[in-house]
Parts: structure tokens; C-alpha cells; sequence
């Protein structure tokens, strides 16, 4: 037992060797030939050292939450395709270079929705980022101005999947916008983007300030893109929907903020 911790320790097996008596008893009682022993000894380490990784992975990528896909309200939202949801999760988007850009109202999931796709993705053992929209603009400006601004644009042009979030939310002036459409640049038909906005695609001249860069950007980010609109009601409002004490997007006649 000594000799077979030490060797486990030298070949870094850590979780075979915290296990190790307890898979030799199991084995024993089990009378598991040779083979299906290694297997699960194997096994086991294998299973440790990926969900280590993911949670390394999963730290990097600076998810504001943790939501795996799986606790999303379909049902609250039924203008959502769940199908083509659920196909985006075998994340076969990065790997053809797709973007995906997920439109809607306030409060109605799309931060969950981008969040939850980053979490696939990190677990088919892809490199994620998340950033919000704001937050990017002030890292860029900041870097520009103190002459650092190859270095970030490196920083985000990295990983394999970036999630911008909150596109719209807040005004961008001339530099931000001209330094989004750069990043938007490096990454174009190299790194697959997610980023949720609460402005239609016609709108977005306003949010960048700019109608020629926006358009710019859409040309590059709608080239290979998938796009989710949202139309429905916000998960924060739900009690409230739910008791009668305001109405619904569709009762009151409102468009819906991500309608294209």
C-alpha cells in the first residue's frame, strides 16, 4: 500500500491515491477483473481532474452567476426556441465561428441564456470570457490612453468564446465605439462571440453614436450569426404578473425591446 500511494503521488493520481483502499476493497468484494479495476481507478482520476479543470475554467471566465442551462423558465418565455436553444449547447456554434446575439427586454433572461451557453462551453473544454458592455468600453479607454490598448485588445481577443453583455444599456461615445469596432475586428471570423442587448439592431446607431460604425460592427458580427428574440415579460416582474397587479407586454400593446 505504501509503495502504491508513493507511486500514485509521484504520477500526481491524487484522488486514486485518496481512494485507493476503498477501490482495492470494492475490487475484492466485487472479485472485478484486472482490467475493469483500471478502468474505474482511471476513471475516477479522470472524472476528478476534468471537474477541477472546470472549475478552473469556469473562475477565469468571470461569470457574473453561475446558471447551467437546465434551470432556465422555457415556459416563462415561449417566444424562445427551445430546439435551437438546446443545439447552441452543443456549443457546434464555436467551432463553425458563429456568433450568437440574443435581443429582448429588460429582466427576460438573456444574461441567464448567454451565461448558460458560457457554461457549456467551458465544459466541452472551451476558453470563456465574460464582460459586460460597460465594462469593456472603460478597460479599452483606459488602455488607450495609457498606451496598453494592444495589450487588453490581446486580452480579449484570447479566449475562444467572449460574452458581452449588456450591449445598449448604457450611451457609448466616438472612442469607445471606435475601439469596440476594433475588437469586433480581431475576433471577426476567428473568435465566436455571445452578447445580449436590449436594443433592436436599428437602434444600435444611437447606443454606439455612430450609424456608420454600428454599421460596421453588424456587418462583421451579423456575418455568421444566430440571433434569439426575446419577446416576453420580465422574470423580476413574474409575482406581480402572476397576482394581477400589472399587465402583460402583449395586453398593454407594447413592442417588445428586442424586437428587430
Amino acid at each position: 500500500m505504501e509503495r502504491l500511494g508513493e507511486h500514485l503521488r509521484k504520477l500526481r493520481l491524487l484522488k486514486s491515491g485518496e481512494r485507493l483502499e476503498a477501490l482495492l476493497q470494492h475490487a475484492a468484494a466485487q472479485e472485478l477483473p484486472y482490467a475493469e479495476f483500471l478502468e474505474q481507478v482511471l476513471g475516477e482520476e479522470v472524472a476528478a481532474k476534468t471537474s477541477k479543470n472546470i472549475a478552473m475554467r469556469t473562475a477565469m471566465a468571470r461569470l457574473p452567476f453561475v446558471k447551467p442551462l437546465e434551470t432556465f423558465e422555457f415556459d416563462y418565455q415561449p417566444s424562445i426556441d427551445r430546439k435551437q436553444v438546446h443545439t447552441l449547447a452543443s456549443c457546434h456554434f464555436i467551432e463553425h465561428g458563429d456568433n450568437v446575439i440574443v435581443l429582448g427586454p429588460p429582466g427576460v433572461g438573456k444574461t441567464h441564456l448567454a451565461v448558460s451557453l458560457g457554461l457549456k462551453a467551458i465544459a466541452n473544454g472551451y476558453r470563456v470570457l465574460f464582460t459586460t458592455a460597460a465594462n469593456l468600453i472603460s478597460v479599452l479607454t483606459k488602455a488607450h490612453a495609457e498606451g496598453r490598448l494592444e495589450e487588453k485588445l490581446k486580452v480579449y481577443a484570447t479566449p475562444r468564446l467572449l460574452i458581452i453583455d449588456e450591449i445598449g444599456y448604457l450611451p457609448i461615445d466616438r472612442l469607445g465605439a471606435n475601439l469596440f469596432f476594433q475588437l469586433i475586428s480581431r475576433r471577426y471570423e476567428r473568435g465566436p462571440m455571445i452578447l445580449t442587448s436590449n436594443q433592436s439592431f436599428s437602434a444600435w446607431g444611437d447606443v454606439f453614436g455612430d450609424r456608420i460604425i454600428a454599421t460596421a460592427i453588424l456587418d462583421r458580427l451579423l456575418h455568421h450569426a444566430v440571433t434569439l428574440n426575446i419577446r416576453g415579460n420580465s422574470y423580476r416582474l413574474k409575482d406581480k404578473l402572476k397576482a394581477g397587479l400589472i399587465r402583460t407586454q402583449d395586453n398593454e400593446g407594447s413592442q417588445p425591446g428586442g424586437e428587430i
